[in-house]
C-alpha cells in the first residue's frame, strides 16, 4: 500500500483567488481581538501587499508588507490558521516580507503586535510609537482603538 504524499507548504505572493482565505484568517483572529478586522474590499485593494502560505490548496497563513515611505514599511495582517501555529509559517512569511523590503531598498520595517516575543526572536526591537508618525497619521488616527490601543510597536533595521 502506498502512502499519499503530504501536501506541500509554500509561501508565495497572493492573488485575487486568495482573498476569501485571507479574509477568513483575519476575521478569525479579529473575532479573538488579536488583530483589526479587514473587509473584503480592503483585502482586494491591498492584495499586492500580501504573501500567503498555502498547503493543499488552502491559505493557512498571510502577511502583508505595507509601504509608508521610500525607506519605511510595515509588516501587517500577519495571521496563521489555528492548528497550524508552531510550524514556522509566521516566521517564513515575515522573512518573505523582509526580503521584499530589502529588494525594494526599504531600510526599516516595523509592526504593531500583541506577539512581541515572536518578533524579537526575528531580530525586531520594541520601539515607542512616537517614532512612527507615518503610521499614526495614516492608520491610527481613524482606528476605533486609538484611545485604547495596547499593541506594541517593534522595528528592525535592514
Amino acid at each position: 500500500m502506498t502512502e499519499s504524499p503530504l501536501p506541500t507548504l509554500t509561501e508565495r505572493k497572493a492573488s485575487m483567488n486568495d482573498v476569501p482565505g485571507i479574509f477568513r484568517l483575519i476575521g478569525f483572529w479579529a473575532d479573538q481581538r488579536q488583530m483589526l478586522p479587514k473587509s473584503l474590499h480592503q483585502i482586494c485593494h491591498a492584495i499586492r501587499e500580501f504573501w500567503v502560505s498555502e498547503e493543499g490548496g488552502e491559505v493557512i497563513g498571510c502577511a502583508a508588507l505595507r509601504i509608508y515611505t521610500q525607506r519605511l514599511a510595515e509588516i501587517c495582517s500577519l495571521a496563521v490558521a489555528p492548528g497550524h501555529q508552531g510550524r514556522g509559517i509566521g516566521q517564513r512569511l515575515v522573512q518573505r516580507c523582509l526580503e521584499e523590503a530589502r529588494e525594494l531598498g526599504i531600510t526599516r520595517v516595523f509592526g504593531l503586535t500583541y506577539q512581541v516575543a515572536f518578533f524579537e526572536r526575528l531580530g525586531f526591537q520594541v520601539t515607542p510609537m512616537d517614532i512612527l508618525p507615518e503610521k499614526v497619521w495614516r492608520d491610527c488616527a481613524s482606528c476605533p482603538f486609538l484611545d485604547n490601543c495596547n499593541e506594541t510597536a517593534v522595528i528592525i533595521d535592514l
